[in-house]
């Protein structure tokens, strides 16, 4: 990406399956802190039925909030009482029409991309290659690459 990141979940005492945090810092500037993020600028919710104030708590109006939902933007208002920027996107629609599972991620990598700036289409893409070449097939690397695209493309914001 040209960019320093980290990356790192946070479970509780639940089940496997259960719902769980994960956060991301992304900075041009080598990263020193290890904690969990408490004022993020952008919120990622991949499954809507999780939607509630508390998914926004700590991001600041000037933030975004994206969410893998078929309900729509006043959905999001009305479930997270968030006023900033909201951006929706049905990536489980588009990941099982392309990758064939209902696995949203690399769709959500470019909601992600177009709705922040924060990387570039093309190096969420050539991210995406590096890490599937050698673990998928071709079809599935493109399948994926497609994906990211689509979730470039077709996320649609207001705020």
């Amino acid at each position: 990406f040209g960019k320093y990141a980290q990356a790192f979940p946070e479970y509780g005492a639940e089940r496997s399956g259960a719902p769980m945090k994960a956060f991301n810092r992304v900075s041009d500037e080598k990263i020193l802190i290890h904690s969990s993020v408490e004022n993020p600028d952008v919120v990622v919710v991949i499954d809507d039925t999780l939607l509630s104030p508390s998914v926004v708590q700590g991001l600041s109006e000037d933030g975004t909030l994206i969410v893998n939902t078929t309900k729509g933007e006043d959905f999001v208002r009305a479930k997270t009482k968030f006023r900033g920027k909201v951006c929706v996107i049905d990536a489980t629609d588009i990941a099982l029409q392309e990758i064939k599972r209902g696995i949203p991620n690399t769709v959500m990598l470019g909601a992600v991309a177009k709705t922040t700036g924060i990387l570039s289409l093309e190096a969420v893409q050539r991210k995406v290659r590096l890490m599937f070449e050698k673990k998928l097939t071709p079809e599935a690397v493109e399948a994926n690459i497609r994906a990211v695209q689509r979730g470039y493309e077709e996320v649609s914001c207001s705020g």
